[in-house]
Protein backbone atom coordinates (compact mmCIF):
# COMPACT_ATOMS: atom_id res chain seq x y z
CA UNK A 1 0.00 0.00 0.00
CA UNK A 2 2.84 2.43 0.92
CA UNK A 3 4.12 2.03 -2.50
CA UNK A 4 1.05 2.66 -4.19
CA UNK A 5 0.56 5.71 -2.71
CA UNK A 6 4.22 6.36 -3.23
CA UNK A 7 4.00 5.98 -7.12
CA UNK A 8 0.48 7.90 -7.21
CA UNK A 9 2.37 10.95 -6.02
CA UNK A 10 5.07 10.54 -8.25
CA UNK A 11 2.42 10.85 -11.31
CA UNK A 12 0.29 13.51 -10.02
CA UNK A 13 1.41 16.82 -11.53
CA UNK A 14 2.67 19.34 -8.56
CA UNK A 15 0.57 22.59 -7.79
CA UNK A 16 0.21 24.51 -10.81
CA UNK A 17 1.41 27.75 -8.28
CA UNK A 18 5.02 26.29 -7.87
CA UNK A 19 5.05 27.40 -11.46
CA UNK A 20 5.89 30.70 -13.06
CA UNK A 21 6.57 31.15 -16.66
CA UNK A 22 7.83 34.52 -18.90
CA UNK A 23 5.81 33.03 -21.64
CA UNK A 24 2.46 35.38 -22.28
CA UNK A 25 0.55 32.26 -23.08
CA UNK A 26 1.39 28.70 -22.04
CA UNK A 27 -0.05 25.36 -21.80
CA UNK A 28 1.00 22.45 -20.49
CA UNK A 29 0.21 18.52 -20.42
CA UNK A 30 0.74 15.06 -19.92
CA UNK A 31 0.65 13.60 -23.58
CA UNK A 32 -1.67 10.36 -22.06
CA UNK A 33 -4.28 13.07 -20.26
CA UNK A 34 -6.73 15.68 -21.82
CA UNK A 35 -6.61 17.27 -18.68
CA UNK A 36 -4.05 20.53 -18.84
CA UNK A 37 -1.82 20.59 -15.71
CA UNK A 38 -0.82 24.37 -16.06
CA UNK A 39 -1.84 26.96 -18.04
CA UNK A 40 -1.96 31.25 -18.86
CA UNK A 41 -4.58 32.26 -21.24
CA UNK A 42 -5.03 29.20 -22.80
CA UNK A 43 -8.11 30.29 -24.88
CA UNK A 44 -6.59 33.72 -26.25
CA UNK A 45 -5.87 33.56 -29.99
CA UNK A 46 -2.82 35.09 -30.83
CA UNK A 47 -0.68 34.91 -33.61
CA UNK A 48 1.83 31.89 -34.14
CA UNK A 49 4.42 32.33 -36.85
CA UNK A 50 6.02 29.18 -37.78
CA UNK A 51 4.63 26.94 -35.08
CA UNK A 52 2.09 26.99 -38.14
CA UNK A 53 4.09 24.55 -39.87
CA UNK A 54 3.13 21.50 -37.76
CA UNK A 55 -0.40 21.73 -38.83
CA UNK A 56 1.08 22.29 -42.17
CA UNK A 57 2.91 18.51 -41.71
CA UNK A 58 0.11 17.19 -40.50
CA UNK A 59 -2.29 18.28 -43.13
CA UNK A 60 0.73 17.01 -45.72
CA UNK A 61 0.56 13.50 -43.70
CA UNK A 62 -3.09 13.17 -43.76
CA UNK A 63 -3.15 13.27 -47.46
CA UNK A 64 -1.27 10.82 -47.98
CA UNK A 65 1.19 11.53 -50.76
CA UNK A 66 4.46 9.40 -51.08
CA UNK A 67 7.06 10.84 -48.87
CA UNK A 68 10.13 9.62 -51.60
CA UNK A 69 8.33 11.59 -54.54
CA UNK A 70 10.45 14.16 -55.96
CA UNK A 71 8.77 17.72 -55.79
CA UNK A 72 9.67 20.97 -57.55
CA UNK A 73 10.35 24.25 -55.94
CA UNK A 74 8.10 26.84 -57.26
CA UNK A 75 8.26 30.84 -57.33
CA UNK A 76 5.71 32.05 -55.26
CA UNK A 77 2.51 32.77 -56.91
CA UNK A 78 1.88 35.60 -54.25
CA UNK A 79 4.42 37.59 -52.41
CA UNK A 80 5.51 36.37 -48.82
CA UNK A 81 3.46 38.13 -45.71
CA UNK A 82 6.83 38.68 -44.08
CA UNK A 83 10.94 37.91 -45.31
CA UNK A 84 10.31 34.93 -47.25
CA UNK A 85 14.43 34.93 -48.30
CA UNK A 86 14.92 30.67 -48.76
CA UNK A 87 18.45 29.29 -49.63
CA UNK A 88 16.42 26.90 -52.32
CA UNK A 89 16.74 27.65 -55.82
CA UNK A 90 13.77 27.73 -57.28
CA UNK A 91 12.96 25.01 -60.37
CA UNK A 92 14.74 22.52 -58.27
CA UNK A 93 13.51 19.16 -56.89
CA UNK A 94 13.49 17.48 -53.68
CA UNK A 95 12.03 14.45 -52.40
CA UNK A 96 8.44 15.61 -50.47
CA UNK A 97 9.64 13.72 -46.88
CA UNK A 98 12.68 15.67 -46.89
CA UNK A 99 10.89 18.78 -48.00
CA UNK A 100 8.84 18.28 -45.10
CA UNK A 101 12.25 17.70 -42.53
CA UNK A 102 13.80 20.84 -43.55
CA UNK A 103 9.74 22.71 -42.98
CA UNK A 104 10.47 21.42 -39.62
CA UNK A 105 13.59 20.63 -37.92
CA UNK A 106 14.73 24.10 -39.55
CA UNK A 107 11.91 26.34 -40.22
CA UNK A 108 12.18 26.76 -44.28
CA UNK A 109 9.54 28.62 -45.26
CA UNK A 110 10.04 28.08 -48.86
CA UNK A 111 9.97 24.17 -48.17
CA UNK A 112 6.54 24.55 -46.19
CA UNK A 113 5.21 26.79 -49.19
CA UNK A 114 6.14 23.88 -52.08
CA UNK A 115 4.66 21.51 -49.67
CA UNK A 116 1.41 23.57 -50.23
CA UNK A 117 1.87 23.93 -54.02
CA UNK A 118 1.77 20.28 -54.69
CA UNK A 119 -1.34 19.01 -52.48
CA UNK A 120 -4.43 17.79 -54.25
CA UNK A 121 -6.03 20.52 -55.91
CA UNK A 122 -3.40 23.38 -54.84
CA UNK A 123 -2.16 26.21 -52.74
CA UNK A 124 -5.85 27.04 -51.50
CA UNK A 125 -7.28 23.41 -51.24
CA UNK A 126 -4.06 23.09 -49.08
CA UNK A 127 -5.21 26.59 -46.50
CA UNK A 128 -8.82 25.02 -46.53
CA UNK A 129 -7.57 21.34 -45.07
CA UNK A 130 -5.35 22.98 -42.55
CA UNK A 131 -8.49 24.74 -41.68
CA UNK A 132 -10.53 21.49 -41.85
CA UNK A 133 -8.15 19.67 -39.93
CA UNK A 134 -8.40 22.53 -37.26
CA UNK A 135 -12.06 22.20 -37.00
CA UNK A 136 -12.11 18.61 -37.13
CA UNK A 137 -9.45 18.64 -33.59
CA UNK A 138 -11.18 20.96 -32.51
CA UNK A 139 -9.36 23.82 -32.48
CA UNK A 140 -12.15 26.50 -32.22
CA UNK A 141 -9.48 29.32 -31.15
CA UNK A 142 -7.55 29.01 -34.44
CA UNK A 143 -7.22 30.24 -38.12
CA UNK A 144 -5.07 29.71 -41.00
CA UNK A 145 -4.54 31.40 -43.84
CA UNK A 146 -1.23 30.04 -45.38
CA UNK A 147 1.10 26.97 -44.47
CA UNK A 148 4.90 28.77 -43.62
CA UNK A 149 4.05 31.25 -40.59
CA UNK A 150 5.02 33.92 -42.35
CA UNK A 151 1.55 35.54 -41.65
CA UNK A 152 0.35 37.49 -38.62
CA UNK A 153 -3.20 36.35 -39.31
CA UNK A 154 -2.28 32.53 -38.87
CA UNK A 155 -3.67 32.74 -34.90
CA UNK A 156 -4.10 29.56 -32.41
CA UNK A 157 -4.10 29.81 -28.86
CA UNK A 158 -2.03 27.56 -26.25
CA UNK A 159 -4.86 24.81 -25.43
CA UNK A 160 -5.99 23.72 -29.08
CA UNK A 161 -1.74 23.44 -29.83
CA UNK A 162 -2.11 21.13 -27.34
CA UNK A 163 -4.80 19.12 -29.48
CA UNK A 164 -2.22 19.76 -32.34
CA UNK A 165 0.79 18.51 -31.03
CA UNK A 166 -1.33 14.91 -29.59
CA UNK A 167 -2.35 14.72 -33.33
CA UNK A 168 1.06 15.26 -34.85
CA UNK A 169 2.55 12.76 -32.58
CA UNK A 170 0.33 9.75 -33.94
CA UNK A 171 3.12 10.48 -37.18
CA UNK A 172 6.43 8.87 -36.26
CA UNK A 173 7.88 10.89 -39.68
CA UNK A 174 6.99 13.74 -37.71
CA UNK A 175 8.42 12.72 -34.54
CA UNK A 176 11.73 12.38 -36.18
CA UNK A 177 12.01 15.52 -38.46
CA UNK A 178 10.79 17.47 -35.87
CA UNK A 179 13.98 16.26 -33.78
CA UNK A 180 16.71 15.96 -36.46
CA UNK A 181 19.56 17.57 -35.75
CA UNK A 182 21.48 18.37 -38.42
CA UNK A 183 20.60 17.47 -42.01
CA UNK A 184 21.86 17.57 -45.73
CA UNK A 185 19.31 18.26 -48.06
CA UNK A 186 20.40 17.03 -51.63
CA UNK A 187 18.49 18.91 -54.60
CA UNK A 188 18.23 17.73 -57.94
CA UNK A 189 17.72 20.04 -61.33
CA UNK A 190 20.62 21.51 -60.72
CA UNK A 191 22.37 18.75 -58.53
CA UNK A 192 23.47 20.89 -55.08
CA UNK A 193 23.12 20.13 -51.62
CA UNK A 194 22.35 22.78 -48.32
CA UNK A 195 22.84 21.80 -44.95
CA UNK A 196 20.41 22.62 -42.20
CA UNK A 197 20.03 22.39 -38.07
CA UNK A 198 17.68 22.11 -35.82
CA UNK A 199 15.94 25.57 -34.17
CA UNK A 200 15.55 24.60 -30.85
CA UNK A 201 18.75 23.81 -29.20
CA UNK A 202 17.19 21.33 -27.04
CA UNK A 203 17.43 18.75 -29.53
CA UNK A 204 21.18 19.02 -29.57
CA UNK A 205 20.89 18.03 -25.27
CA UNK A 206 20.60 14.39 -25.07
CA UNK A 207 19.40 14.90 -21.61
CA UNK A 208 16.71 16.75 -22.60
CA UNK A 209 14.77 13.79 -24.47
CA UNK A 210 12.99 15.86 -26.97
CA UNK A 211 10.42 13.99 -28.70
CA UNK A 212 8.77 16.32 -30.86
CA UNK A 213 9.53 20.22 -31.44
CA UNK A 214 8.67 23.17 -33.43
CA UNK A 215 10.01 26.69 -32.74
CA UNK A 216 8.56 30.14 -34.32
CA UNK A 217 9.20 33.85 -34.12
CA UNK A 218 7.30 36.95 -35.64
CA UNK A 219 7.33 40.51 -33.97
CA UNK A 220 3.53 40.06 -33.94
CA UNK A 221 3.99 36.49 -32.32
CA UNK A 222 7.12 36.45 -29.69
CA UNK A 223 9.16 33.55 -29.35
CA UNK A 224 7.45 30.29 -30.06
CA UNK A 225 8.22 26.83 -28.56
CA UNK A 226 6.40 23.47 -29.05
CA UNK A 227 7.53 20.72 -27.48
CA UNK A 228 7.48 16.87 -26.22
CA UNK A 229 10.05 15.72 -23.76
CA UNK A 230 9.91 12.67 -21.35
CA UNK A 231 10.07 13.69 -18.05
CA UNK A 232 10.77 10.94 -14.96
CA UNK A 233 9.06 8.62 -17.75
CA UNK A 234 5.49 10.24 -19.09
CA UNK A 235 6.11 12.21 -22.31
CA UNK A 236 5.06 15.85 -21.18
CA UNK A 237 3.99 18.72 -23.75
CA UNK A 238 4.71 22.61 -23.69
CA UNK A 239 3.39 25.08 -25.12
CA UNK A 240 5.20 28.75 -24.79
CA UNK A 241 3.73 31.36 -26.77
CA UNK A 242 4.43 35.23 -27.00
CA UNK A 243 7.57 35.01 -25.16
CA UNK A 244 10.69 37.79 -24.53
CA UNK A 245 13.92 37.52 -25.70
CA UNK A 246 15.70 33.99 -27.66
CA UNK A 247 16.19 32.30 -24.66
CA UNK A 248 13.17 32.96 -22.70
CA UNK A 249 11.13 29.84 -24.57
CA UNK A 250 14.46 27.81 -23.27
CA UNK A 251 14.36 28.84 -19.66
CA UNK A 252 10.41 28.28 -19.57
CA UNK A 253 10.92 24.51 -20.53
CA UNK A 254 13.69 24.56 -18.20
CA UNK A 255 11.09 25.77 -15.59
CA UNK A 256 8.63 23.10 -16.66
CA UNK A 257 10.86 20.30 -16.23
CA UNK A 258 11.83 21.25 -12.76
CA UNK A 259 8.65 21.96 -11.61
CA UNK A 260 7.50 18.09 -12.05
CA UNK A 261 10.87 17.01 -10.85
CA UNK A 262 10.55 19.17 -7.55
CA UNK A 263 7.10 21.09 -7.59
CA UNK A 264 8.50 24.34 -7.80
CA UNK A 265 9.94 26.03 -11.42
CA UNK A 266 11.85 29.33 -10.37
CA UNK A 267 11.48 32.55 -10.84
CA UNK A 268 11.50 34.85 -14.09
CA UNK A 269 13.79 38.42 -15.03
CA UNK A 270 11.99 41.34 -14.01
CA UNK A 271 12.69 41.83 -17.93
CA UNK A 272 10.75 39.33 -19.13
CA UNK A 273 7.68 40.06 -16.39
CA UNK A 274 7.59 43.64 -17.86
CA UNK A 275 7.29 42.42 -20.96
CA UNK A 276 4.11 39.94 -20.62
CA UNK A 277 2.53 43.11 -18.45
CA UNK A 278 2.78 45.24 -22.13
CA UNK A 279 1.41 42.15 -24.35
CA UNK A 280 -1.62 41.58 -21.70
CA UNK A 281 -2.44 45.09 -21.84
CA UNK A 282 -2.16 44.92 -25.92
CA UNK A 283 -4.45 41.85 -26.08
CA UNK A 284 -6.93 43.50 -23.45
CA UNK A 285 -7.19 46.71 -25.28
CA UNK A 286 -7.53 44.81 -28.57
CA UNK A 287 -10.08 42.63 -27.60
CA UNK A 288 -11.90 45.57 -25.98
CA UNK A 289 -11.94 47.50 -29.64
CA UNK A 290 -12.87 44.14 -30.87
CA UNK A 291 -16.02 44.33 -28.74
CA UNK A 292 -16.20 48.17 -29.04
CA UNK A 293 -16.75 47.11 -33.09
CA UNK A 294 -19.29 44.45 -32.81
CA UNK A 295 -21.42 46.50 -30.45
CA UNK A 296 -21.06 49.72 -33.16
CA UNK A 297 -22.06 47.00 -35.84
CA UNK A 298 -25.10 46.21 -34.11
CA UNK A 299 -26.67 49.24 -32.82
CA UNK A 300 -29.34 50.73 -34.46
Amino acid sequence: MLWLGLAARAWAAPDPAGLELASVNAAVAYMDDGDLIYSKHPDRSVPIASVTKLMTAVVVMDAGQPLNEWIEVYKRHRAAPNNGYSRIRIGSTLKRGDMLRIALMSSENLAAYTLARHYPGGFDAFVRAMNDKARELGMSHSHFVEPTGLSPKNHSSAGDLVKLVRAAFKHPELRRYTTTEYYTAHFRQPRYSLAFGNTNILVHRKSWQVELSKTGYLTEAGRCLLMVTRIDGREVISVLLDSFGTRTPIGDAGRVKRWLTTGHGGSIAKAARNYENRRNAYYAEKNAGSTDTQTAKLDP
